[in-house]
């Protein structure tokens, strides 16, 4: 099979995967646009991950969709203190201990109830990693929507680890794609870390 072949038996994942790396260069970059392109990448994911038997990771883009809408407002509208607008967009931030213990029951509840739907109600063949990376990615969107920063760190788990399993399955641009998304995690994470040095100087 020729190059072109393949690419036009492969175009719709090829494109999701140039998209998908654009859009974390975006979230690194902390600019609003990722969201418009995210809603556009999570679109083709839903095909891509149906056709590979992915289900929870096909329903994952659904609240990708949702998400992205919301992150998008809540990036625009920016920060508010006592009815007034702070910034015109929304502060890096980082994680509080309240805010931490809730994401981690959310987390809990969620991996349990989709690893048993996965186990039984379909015949995915990895349920219990279908259902550790599609909660875990969850978590990690909203935190992102809500500009958090630990969010980086969840990332770095989701991304790795997606690589060994999309192998398995032979989506192969979507391992390159997951492993690109791996390395600029890290980007991001330090990234995040100087802007939120550079706020706090501010503050002080």
């Amino acid at each position: 099979m020729t190059i072109t072949n393949w690419l036009s038996n492969n175009y719709i994942e090829v494109f999701g995967a140039i998209t998908g790396i654009i859009y974390v260069f975006l979230e690194i970059r902390q600019t609003i646009w990722l969201w418009p392109l995210g809603l556009v990448t999570s679109g083709i994911y839903v095909w891509i991950f149906f056709t590979g038997k992915l289900y929870a990771d096909m329903s994952l883009q659904a609240y990708y969709v949702v998400i992205s809408v919301l992150g998008w407002y809540w990036w625009a509208r920016g920060r508010h203190v006592d009815g007034e607008k702070e910034s015109t967009t929304l502060q890096v931030s980082r994680l509080k201990l309240k805010t931490a213990i809730a994401l981690l029951i959310v987390f809990v509840l969620l991996y349990s109830v989709m690893f048993l739907v996965l186990s039984k109600l379909t015949d995915s063949p990895v349920p219990q990693w279908d259902a550790f990376l599609t909660s875990l990615s969850i978590v990690a969107t909203w935190m992102l929507a809500r500009k958090i920063y630990e969010h980086w760190f969840l990332w770095i788990v989701v991304n790795f680890v997606s690589v060994i399993l999309y192998f398995t399955r032979g989506l192969y641009p979507t391992v390159v794609l997951y492993f690109v998304y791996g390395a600029m995690s890290f980007v991001g994470l330090k990234a995040w870390k100087k802007t939120i040095r550079e706020i706090t100087e501010v503050q002080s």
